[in-house]
Order: structure tokens, then C-alpha cells, then sequence
């Protein structure tokens, strides 16, 4: 069987089309939302407008809110504090996030799979740690930062 691959991707300074080029540049078959809410301003970028673009590509998407960074750890998420990635990882370590994670996990069996966010930088965005859990669970996983 293939090594399994998970691309991590932040749409920031990024358009739809810009996003779409580099999922099928990577050869991404489900695009995971990591988002806690699907939303943007940048157009073609929330939920149903991305869903559209993605199927139109052939790329299917999924939205997981569980894996999605609370709105109120965000800020200090962003600045690096160790406190902030410790809530996130209680967060996906039981409950709706860690079956969220298995589900991200199960895709990767027969899948491309994609994380995507708004910060480009995955050390500024909680899907940095979502791919270190995967990888930690499976460390075979190519784990590729865009």
C-alpha cells in the first residue's frame, strides 16, 4: 500500500483558484475544513462556494468543526503560547475532536487528504498540531506544509 500523504494548506494571500491549483497540484482527493466556522471574506473561500469549486475539480470536501480552533484561543494561538496549544490539544485529544481526528485518519487510508485554514504559516494555525497528531499516531504519514 502507498505511503499515506497530508497536505496542510492556509488559504491566506491566497485565492480560490490559487487554493484549487495547489490541491490538484498535490493531487489532493478531500480537502478537510479545519475551520470552526467555514466562513470568509475572501470570495470563494466559505463553505458552500469552496465545496462548488472543489467539486468542480473533482476534490471532495469535508467540513469537521471538531478540529476547529476556538474562537477565544485564537489570538494567543497565533502568538505561540504553550498554554493555547495545550487547550487545543485537550480539545482534539477526546470527545468530538478525537473522532474527528479518526475520521481524518480513516480518509487517509485511501486518500490524498488536505488540512485547510486561513494562516499560511502552520506554526501560527492549529492545523499544524491536527498533522503532528496524524503523524504521531502514523509515522509513516508524509506530512507536505504549503
Amino acid at each position: 500500500m502507498p505511503e499515506s500523504r497530508l497536505v496542510s494548506l492556509g488559504y491566506e494571500g491566497r485565492s480560490v483558484n490559487d487554493v484549487v491549483a495547489e490541491l490538484i497540484r498535490e493531487s489532493v482527493t478531500v480537502l478537510v475544513d479545519v475551520r470552526l466556522t467555514p466562513l470568509s471574506r475572501k470570495p470563494g473561500l466559505s463553505k458552500r462556494k469552496l465545496a462548488e469549486a472543489l467539486e468542480a475539480a473533482g476534490i471532495r470536501y469535508v467540513h469537521l468543526r471538531a478540529l476547529g480552533n476556538p474562537k477565544d484561543n485564537r489570538a494567543q494561538f497565533r502568538a505561540g503560547d504553550p498554554r493555547s496549544h495545550a487547550v487545543f490539544r485537550r480539545l482534539i485529544a477526546a470527545g468530538e475532536g478525537a473522532q474527528a481526528l479518526r475520521r481524518v485518519a480513516q480518509l487517509l487510508d485511501h486518500h490524498t487528504v488536505a488540512l485547510l485554514c486561513y494562516e499560511r504559516d502552520h506554526h501560527a494555525c492549529h492545523r499544524g498540531l491536527i498533522a503532528a497528531e496524524l503523524q504521531r499516531a502514523e509515522p509513516a504519514l508524509d506530512v507536505v506544509q504549503l
